[in-house]
């Protein structure tokens, strides 16, 4: 006997094999079988959808979020446009703050004031409190003069904005958060997810300097999980700051680790331990990603985090240490210092199927789609990004190089395992909306954008289940609705391959499910 059959629905498994399905069986939140496998056998439970379309749960291979969840309850200066607007939101959260304390906001981002604020403007309304405004990028931060005069005095600023590592060094002065409110956090952002259709997702990076906020920030995780706050899968990337020097086996030949050997893999099939996270260089918002050529009308190139030899021997090193790695790398300066990085590490020692992974990959060059290929690197990508910040990333790139930002049909045609992702809450976490913009291209102004890397709908579909299964190392468990597989699945209240491209992010989610249980979020 099933537990559950779900019937009358138009099934796109991404199983080659079984395409499309109107009856599926589930049995201790597993698939068991389609259609006339199961469509006689009896069930405690028959779900009849009504016509609806079901995919495999979406897979986003790149959020934040604790980030996310804190986000949601921290007052925000968007979508201010004028100082003096910022200003008077600072002002109201300041007269919300004990005396001698810490403002915090969200939602900073310079270009549309049209220049960043400054310190000294901060100070005029901040009261004796400490102000620290978060850049929507996650690379950088505005605070006041009451933050810096706690910094070093040599430490780079532009008047109050922080960035990157400077930005660390301001967050180092703060109290991390306490593992109850990491895990509220983390449980505020899970539901988000599942509302839009999210099962399942790689939370990428904790315990660093950037975007770490404890350094015991995995067990804050584990506390979600054990008070019924984490009710999807989560996979977590682990910030490479986390790795010191170890006095191994010569055998084993590991010169760099986390405590007691731990790595990627280690888990069970909700909670575990992906990629080791690095960070090449910063962020295209904050014009840091590292580029080879100036910014459009600036005079600087971006920068990286630290200098090529460095990065390059915490990803050999990490190499070695047995981990898959997950290389943040947005300008094709970044993807330089990474490729040739994963290039050294094979060298050294080969593990073809280590499924090193590029995050973002923002500015490709046709130069470097080879190199891609040939090293085995997948691409995770934030289409979203585009979508609400195309018309400026566009625009800073100049004509020659827009086409290469976020770049889909060229990874598909070098073979390149291409994966859909959110960055949240930097940008929309919806993986339709997502999926409109890789076959559309078009900004929310309008703007078509690389046309050229356009892709189908079911290629766009691929990126969120099957791919990010694979880059994940899930794909045996999840990214197609196959037998054997878990019941994790996503009900659609249209078929994104019928109706017009621009009404796919429209689409209504109706449910999700995990391990075959309708999950209580819904759809707003």
């Amino acid at each position: 006997m099933l537990r559950t059959r779900l019937t009358n629905a138009r099934f796109l498994t991404m199983d080659p094999d079984h395409p499309v399905a109107h009856d599926l069986g589930i049995w201790r939140g597993r698939i068991v079988g389609l259609d006339e496998a199961v469509t006689s056998l009896p069930a405690r439970e028959v779900i009849d959808l009504q016509g609806a379309t079901v995919l495999p749960g979406f897979i986003d291979s790149h959020v934040h979020l604790a980030w996310t969840g804190f986000k949601a309850g921290t007052p925000s200066v968007a979508p201010c446009t004028s100082v003096e607007d910022v200003l008077t939101a600072v002002a109201e959260a300041v007269a919300r703050t004990p005396e001698g304390g810490w403002a915090d906001l969200a939602g900073y981002d310079q270009r549309g004031l049209g220049r960043h604020l400054t310190a000294a403007e901060l100070d005029k309304v901040s009261a004796g409190r400490k102000v620290f405004m978060m850049h929507d990028s996650g690379h950088g931060c505005m605070v006041n003069t009451a933050v810096l005069d706690l910094l070093p005095a040599e430490l780079p600023h532009e008047e109050g904005f922080l960035a990157e590592g400077a930005m660390g060094a301001a967050r180092a002065l703060r109290l991390p958060y306490s593992q109850q409110e990491l895990a509220d956090a983390i449980g505020t952002a899970a539901r988000t997810c599942l509302a839009e259709g999210v099962t399942a997702c790689a939370e990428a990076g904790i315990g660093g300097a950037l975007f770490g906020h404890s350094p015991v920030e995995l067990g804050a995780y584990q506390l979600a999980q054990e008070q019924g706050k984490l009710p999807l899968r989560v996979q977590l990337m682990v910030s490479a700051d986390r790795l010191r020097p170890v006095t191994a086996h010569k055998d084993d030949g590991i010169p760099r680790a986390l405590d007691l050997g731990l790595r990627t893999g280690f888990g069970d099939d909700r909670l575990s331990v992906g990629a080791l996270k690095i960070y090449t260089d910063g962020g295209m918002m904050a014009r840091t990603a590292a580029l080879t050529g100036p910014y459009q009308g600036l005079d600087h190139t971006g920068q990286l985090q630290d200098d090529p030899e460095t990065l390059a021997d915490t990803i050999v090193d990490g190499h070695l240490a047995g981990w898959q790695l997950a290389v943040h790398a947005i300008g094709d300066r970044a993807a330089d210092v990474a490729l040739d990085a994963l290039e050294r590490a094979q060298r050294i020692r080969p593990r073809p199927g280590a499924r090193h992974r590029i995050e973002h990959a923002g500015l490709i060059r046709p130069d470097q789609l080879e190199r891609f290929a040939r090293l085995g690197v997948t691409a995770v990508i934030q289409p979203n990004f585009l979508r609400y910040f195309g018309d400026d990333y566009a625009a800073i790139m100049g004509e020659e190089r827009a086409p290469w930002l976020y770049r889909g049909r060229a990874f598909l045609e070098h073979g390149i395992t291409l994966v859909g992702s959110s960055d949240r809450p930097v940008a929309d976490g919806s993986p339709l909306r997502a999926v409109q913009f890789m076959v559309e291209r078009t900004s929310t102004s309008g703007q078509v954008i690389g046309p050229d890397e356009g892709i189908t709908v079911d290629e766009a579909l691929r990126a969120y289940t099957v791919a990010g299964a694979f880059a994940c190392h899930w794909e045996d468990s999840a990214g197609s609705l196959t037998p054997g597989k878990r019941a994790d699945l996503v009900v659609l209240g249209d078929d994104p391959r019928s109706v017009d491209v621009s009404r796919i992010g429209d689409i209504e989610v109706v449910a999700t499910y995990v391990d075959g249980r309708e999950t209580e979020e819904a759809a707003s």
